[in-house]
């Protein structure tokens, strides 16, 4: 089957954005249920020189519990909340992509259908411009590789300075800036060319632990009624001085990713979330 490698964390941008609605806390539904729809351009992985254009439609479901969480692009158990930090345990993940769709990849495995576990500490560091509010995120997580019978992938650290505001026109905003960092084996699984599968213009090379890619992002997003909210994302990774630029698998140090979409939220429920 082919799949197209597009992050579960980026598609769930318009959840994520709830987090510029969080602003209004008290306001916010315990949970909602319904559907949005999403065109994307992506970048088929950091230091790829292919796109992936697709067109999909998804049902979503938000639950803001106290200790159980899903909202923000993730899922999983609150185990600590303050007003200025939280520790979560949580799982997001990624879809896969046929190696036959990616030039560079050709013959080789695929790029299965990953999932992440693990914990996130984040802290809200304030007030910043136009009642904006900064905060970072620091996640830890194991990744699982589900096409593969669960198969342990290795471990990511995804470090990541966000700001985000709401206009006095209705638009909720937010950018931020990261990183990805993994270790020798989730490296291997993107970057390694093991002896079987090189080529000519394709030797082997062992992937090193360290920087994967430079993030920087940033989305939008607009009520239209009550249930239908537009939303859009733009997000630009660079492998310039990561640890594993000079792999034959990277074909160009910089792409890009961008999206828009509309969601629609078929049913709330009339009891409202705790901060």
């Amino acid at each position: 089957m082919k799949r197209i490698s597009i992050y579960l964390t980026m598609l769930a941008s318009f959840v994520g954005i709830s987090s510029a609605k969080a602003q209004q806390g008290a306001d916010l539904p315990l949970w909602e249920l319904g559907a949005f729809g999403l065109g994307v351009s992506q970048q088929a992985y950091p230091g790829s020189d292919q796109q992936v254009n697709r067109g999909l439609a998804l049902p979503y479901f938000i639950y803001r519990g106290q200790y159980l969480r899903a909202d923000q692009g993730t899922a999983g158990l609150r185990a600590i909340k303050t007003d200025d930090f939280e520790l979560d345990i949580g799982v997001a993940g990624s879809f896969g992509s046929g190696s036959d769709e990616i030039e560079a990849r050709k013959g080789m495995s695929q790029l299965g259908t990953l999932v992440e576990f693990g914990p996130r500490v984040k802290w809200n560091l304030g007030e910043g411009p136009g009642k904006g509010r900064w905060s970072v995120a620091l996640p830890l997580r194991g990744v699982f590789d589900l096409s593969d019978g669960g198969e342990y992938r290795g471990l990511a650290f995804e470090p990541e300075l966000v700001f985000s505001r709401r206009s006095p026109t209705g638009w909720a905003y937010s950018s931020s800036v990261g990183a990805i960092i993994a270790n020798r084996q989730l490296a291997d699984t993107y970057y390694g060319v093991a002896s079987p599968f090189a080529l000519a213009n394709r030797p082997a090379y062992a992937a090193k632990s360290g920087l994967v890619a430079w993030r920087l992002g940033v989305s939008a997003t607009r009520s239209i009624t009550p249930d239908w909210r537009f939303f859009s994302f733009a997000r630009i990774d660079s492998v310039a001085g990561a640890a594993n630029e000079d792999s034959p698998l990277v074909k160009q140090k910089n792409g890009a990713s961008v999206g828009i979409g509309l969601s629609y939220t078929w049913l709330r429920s009339e009891a409202k979330a705790r901060p």
